[in-house]
């Protein structure tokens, strides 16, 4: 007897085609530097052409489909672990398999932005591809059998792996053919056609009979298992109309199989009474496969050898044997061989797996670089500090003593002293007094630039929140996706984290402000060029200390040792600058090893390693600094003592000036770091903004999705059988009808005769004069929502130009849309006015004859 697997498979979900460019080209370029995000767009591009292959066209019912999905789901995985979760905002969107949404309330497609909703997607298209690939094998060829075996094990694996983790990478509830139930039926389904297969493979191998009646029995309890789970109320309606009792026949048919094969066992142990009872048996199990799969002859080649065999058996008891024949219920029981099992979700689906983002690192690794980053900063910020802290301490000092214009040698009739000359000159060469005041007067603009962004960023997440809540509150529990406020959290935060950043910018632009109006005057001489200067400083009324005096010797030499520990100091503030750690390695390694990283340990370790002799020359250059300056002070007594109080009038403006002079190369390096400060500022607004409209515009996509789900939902539902008419609307007839009794002719007159009469009237109609009923403006939200972003072709945007100020207002992240494209949803109907409703028919109508 042959017998041929019958496997059908599971329908693929559908996927729309998405932008999934844009938003990963903004994140990769948001963390990544220039340098490295050239490789990273290729990789995009090809993720993206993959994926277009992989979901978004029609598959053939091959091995090469197979690849196709393999391949792009392990690149999935691989990605997933290196973005944030929470920073990817790609509106994925896929079809329910079975197209139908009655089952568990649920909806034909889904829209959710996470790398694992698609992933949980594509592995179930993994499966679904994979049981239409067993089921086109060839049932004469050894091989295909084994590679239908496989590939509906592990069907069966993925099916039922996916269901342990399918809710969590939805995050909210998935259509009817995600439900765990669902998938636990459709995975029970793979394994028992498992089962088929390989019975089908014994009997043409043609094992013995007694191993292949094991095979049947395991085949028949499998498919009794999926007949069980696929038969449950609320599963039923999801399948194909032949599907539960297809696989309720095979439960019978497989039943009968064992049954045969057994009877083949007694035949050859003569044991001809149970070979007839379970021979009888299989006769009927047959018949009832054939009834229950409606499929008339489909075992019918089974049913005319077990009815063959019946005879022949009956035959030889009736004339040899005369053996009693059991009841087939005191039979003992056949004995079970399980082959099929769900196989294992492997870790890898493509053997020769090449990471398009091998560059790209963990999440974790990328977290401890960040945090690594962040204790570097701070060491370096905190140790330039110290540096331009002492320095600016020991220039006040100086400037205070009049130092080192006091000790310095003039030319004959130079009033100047040359250091004044040089500070003067250099402040020349930088601008003077105007270059700062320019800057300055760039600076709001810079601010109001960066306010205009944040404040459209906020209102985005806002306006976003307000319609998430409006139509929360309107669908009440039908409104089934993720409340706003748990997935912005991140964006808030970070808003906050930019505000307190620009408040504290515009505290440091008004300290800024304060010391250039302090320090106008002098800064206004030193502009002016040295010999402006040397002539608005008035001529020494004495001679001074002689250039030969040992007080002017030992501070001469003092003013040395000052110029020599500011040049350390610049080179030591560069080293500390320039200082890098890349701990890239070590923490890939403690992640492999360990599974975790501990930042903090390492990260200290390794950042005291490299910064411990620059933080020594630090601490070095502060100590030397205090032995100066009192060595300083006190020659300058001893020159005071020596050469009594001079200057009056010329020393305080020398004084004044060289104060300014440190304080405009002071102010001239925060302005230069404050408007690199706004720009920077202006990038990272621009790609939060970036994100925050990745994020609009997929939450816009999967509001309208659902929606429009929820309103056909409400005009497919029943609303219960329709209203009594009123009863003055009854328009019953009797049964019998009797005529009235003749009036008397009426009396007329000339008059009344000749008088024309009048045509009936019509009723007036109660509803005439009311305004006429549209259904534009009455739906319960709207079609077509104001202010959201655009879709990702709109709101793709050039590099930010750093320098260009951006007009009052203007927003230029937000494209409208493109030429020719409807702005109203459907065409508005002015000027036809819907017909008065109710509509009810006048009173006198139809008109008596």
């Amino acid at each position: 007897m042959t017998f041929k697997p019958d496997v059908f498979g599971i329908p693929l979900k559908k996927a729309s085609d998405v932008d999934i460019l844009k938003p990963l080209k903004n994140l990769i370029t948001s963390r990544y530097q220039s340098t490295e995000q050239e490789s990273f767009i290729s990789a995009i591009n090809e993720f993206a052409k993959l994926r277009s292959n992989a979901v978004c066209r029609t598959l053939d019912y091959h091995e090469n489909s197979l690849e196709l999905l393999y391949r792009y789901y392990d690149q999935l995985v691989a990605l997933e672990g290196k973005i944030p979760a929470a920073e990817i905002q790609i509106p994925f969107k896929w079809k329910d398999a079975f197209e139908k949404g009655s089952i568990f309330g649920s909806r034909t497609s889904k829209t959710v932005s996470s790398l694992g909703y698609e992933k949980a997607c594509v592995m179930f298209n993994i499966a679904a591809l994979q049981s239409q690939v067993a089921g086109v094998q060839s049932p004469d060829s050894d091989d295909s059998l084994k590679l239908s075996a496989k590939l509906l094990q592990q069907s069966s694996g993925i099916l039922n792996g996916l269901k342990g983790w399918v809710l969590s990478a939805v995050g909210s509830e998935p259509t009817a053919d995600m439900q765990p139930d669902t998938l636990v039926a459709l995975s029970a389904f793979m394994v028992a056609q498992a089962q088929e297969v390989f019975v089908s493979k014994a009997i043409q191998d043609r094992m013995k009979p007694a191993v292949i009646a094991k095979l049947c029995a395991q085949c028949e309890e499998l498919y009794s298992e999926a007949s069980k789970q696929m038969g449950r109320e609320m599963l039923k309606p999801l399948w194909d109309r032949d599907w539960v009792s297809r696989v309720a026949g095979k439960q019978l048919a497989f039943s009968a199989l064992a049954q045969f094969y057994q009877s083949r066992v007694c035949n050859e142990q003569k044991a001809v009474g149970e070979e007839i009872s379970r021979l009888r048996q299989a006769v009927e199990l047959f018949k009832s496969a054939e009834t229950r799969s409606g499929n008339a002859g489909q075992v019918a080649e089974q049913i005319a050898r077990s009815q063959s065999l019946l005879e022949t058996a009956l035959k030889d008891n009736d004339f040899i044997y005369h053996e009693r024949v059991p009841d087939v219920r005191t039979l003992p029981p056949i004995g079970k061989a399980a082959v099929a099992k769900s196989l294992p979700v492997p870790e890898r689906f493509t053997t020769n797996f090449s990471d398009l983002f091998e560059s790209l690192v963990p999440v974790q690794v990328q977290q401890a670089l960040s945090q690594c980053d962040v204790r570097r900063q701070d060491i370096v910020n905190k140790e330039v500090s110290k540096l331009k802290e002492a320095t600016q301490l020991l220039n006040s000092v100086l400037a205070s003593l009049n130092l080192p214009a006091a000790v310095e040698e003039t030319s004959s009739g130079e009033q100047l002293p040359p250091s004044l000359r040089e500070k003067s000159a250099a402040v020349v060469e930088k601008g003077g007094l105007e270059s700062l005041e320019r800057i300055i007067k760039e600076l709001p603009e810079l601010l109001q630039r960066n306010m205009e962004l944040l404040d459209e960023c906020e209102r985005q997440l806002k306006e976003e929140a307000d319609s998430d809540l409006q139509l929360r509150q309107q669908f009440k529990e039908k409104w089934t996706r993720t409340p706003s406020a748990s997935l912005t959290a991140t964006f808030q935060a970070n808003a906050t984290k930019y505000r307190k950043v620009i408040e504290t910018a515009v505290a440091a632009d008004s300290t800024v402000k304060s010391k250039l109006d302090a320090n106008r005057e002098g800064m206004q001489m030193l502009s002016e060029g040295p010999e402006a200067l040397a002539n608005s400083i008035p001529s020494s009324s004495s001679a001074g200390a002689s250039g030969d005096s040992p007080p002017v010797q030992k501070l001469r030499k003092l003013m040395e040792e000052v110029e020599a520990i500011k040049a350390e100091r610049e080179v030591i503030e560069s080293e500390l600058k320039s200082a890098t750690v890349d701990l890239r390695e070590v923490f890939l390694t403690a992640l492999a090893a360990d599974g975790a990283i501990n930042e903090p340990a390492v990260s200290t370790e390794k950042l005291g390693e490299i910064f411990k002799s620059l933080q020594k020359q630090v601490a070095d250059s502060l100590t030397r600094q205090e032995t100066l300056i009192v060595n300083i002070q006190e020659g300058h007594q001893e020159l005071m003592a020596k050469s009594g109080s001079v200057g009056g009038e010329r020393e305080r403006l020398l004084k004044i000036v060289a104060a300014s002079h440190d304080v405009f190369m002071e102010l001239t390096d925060n302005l230069r770091e404050g408007t690199k400060f706004y720009n920077d500022l202006t990038q990272l607004l621009v790609t939060f903004q970036g994100k925050i409209s990745d994020y609009c515009f997929a939450r816009r996509t999967e509001k309208e999705e659902l929606l429009k789900d929820l309103t056909s939902g409400l005009a497919a539902a029943n609303t219960g059988p329709a209203p009594q008419a009123p009863a003055h609307h009854a328009t019953t007839q009797p049964t019998t009808k009797t005529a009235p009794p003749r009036p008397p002719p009426p009396s007329t007159t000339p008059s009344s005769a000749s008088a024309p009469t009048p045509p009936p009237t019509a009723a007036s109609n109660p509803y005439q004069g009311a305004p006429p009923y549209s259904q534009q403006g009455q739906l319960p939200y709207p079609v077509q929502p104001q202010g959201m972003p655009a879709p990702p072709g709109g709101y793709a945007y050039p590099q930010y130009p750093v320098y260009t100020p951006m007009p009052q207002g203007y927003n230029p992240y937000f494209a409208a849309p493109p030429q020719g494209y409807p702005q109203a949803p459907y065409p508005q109907q002015g000027g036809y006015a819907a017909p008065p409703y109710p509509q009810q028919p006048p009173t006198n109508w139809p008109p008596k004859p």
